[in-house]
């Protein structure tokens, strides 16, 4: 009986971890979708400023590009590892730490690279053998486009006082509920797109083009940055809710496994007593 004990004490415990995986699993599917929508109609909007910038960066003589288009000898870089506060999401951190350590290890061999982590994840496994300069994890506490614009100044700040010769961002994008895609992008300096703006038409500029580019590219930056850490609050979202399907689903599949093992160890001790019953009554009758 002490082994049936045990199987009901797994069956119980298997049941409540069941029912916390599940509840989870409802949670992040009602969050993602509100995340999924504002990523959805925010990135129209977001690929076009970023495309128009790129056309008009190009399209502006050497001598008055901007300060956010400088091209320096790249000897020391800054990383912004966007991941989430919690766990329980299955390899969305894993996948950005991956990423991180492959930029120091190999694209950035050599060089001097330190990291601004937006979520606690990142803030915890790359301050170990990194240099973590800032940690803005509190940013998911209140995700507006006034708090990480914030954080987007300073960014530009340290690129303009050449504290950093380049600049990097390290997201999740969502693709859908069950498929997040790491990306790498540069954040500054700038890089014009050549090809584009060979192309495109000539505009008509007023008041001027220096001007109109120098009021486009802070609010780019920001818009950059904040796609980017929605890309990866709907990821997040999308990612535990699958984490937790999953999870929930092996917790079924392994509680009806015990319920099996705890019947078939019932019945094979209901047999045994009866036995015992049927070899006691035949000694006496003997």
């Amino acid at each position: 009986m002490a082994n049936l004990k045990e199987i009901r004490n797994r069956i119980s415990s298997v049941s409540s971890t069941m029912q916390i995986t599940s509840a989870m699993k409802m949670v992040s599917a009602a969050k993602l979708k509100k995340a999924q929508d504002a990523i959805i109609a925010m990135r129209p909007y977001a690929d076009k400023l970023t495309e128009l910038l790129q056309n008009l960066s190009a399209s502006l003589d050497a001598d008055s590009g901007s300060v956010y288009s400088v091209n320096r000898p790249v000897n020391k870089v800054l990383v912004v590892a966007i991941t989430s506060n919690r766990g329980l999401c299955g390899a969305f951190n894993t996948n950005i730490l991956k990423e991180c350590f492959s930029l120091v290890e190999n694209k950035y061999a050599g060089k001097q690279v330190e990291f601004i982590a937006i979520g606690k994840k990142a803030a915890d496994i790359l301050s170990k053998n990194n240099v973590v300069i800032a940690n803005h994890s509190e940013i998911f506490d209140d995700l507006t486009f006034a708090n990480v614009a914030t954080i987007a100044e300073e960014l530009m700040a340290k690129f303009v006082d050449g504290s950093y010769d380049k600049i990097e961002i390290v997201y999740n994008k969502f693709k859908n509920a069950a498929t997040q895609i790491v990306m790498t992008e540069q954040f500054l300096p700038i890089v014009p797109n050549k090809e584009e703006a060979s192309t495109t038409t000539d505009y008509i500029f007023e008041p001027s083009k220096i001007e109109i580019v120098e009021e486009l590219i802070p609010k780019s930056l920001k818009t950059q940055l904040y796609k980017g850490v929605r890309d990866s609050f709907a990821s997040e979202h999308g990612a535990r809710m699958t984490a937790m399907h999953k999870a929930t689903d092996n917790a079924t599949e392994l509680r009806d496994q015990l319920k099996l093992t705890y019947n078939k160890a019932r019945q094979a001790a209901i047999t045994n007593e009866i036995l015992e019953i049927v070899g006691g009554a035949e000694a006496l009758n003997n």
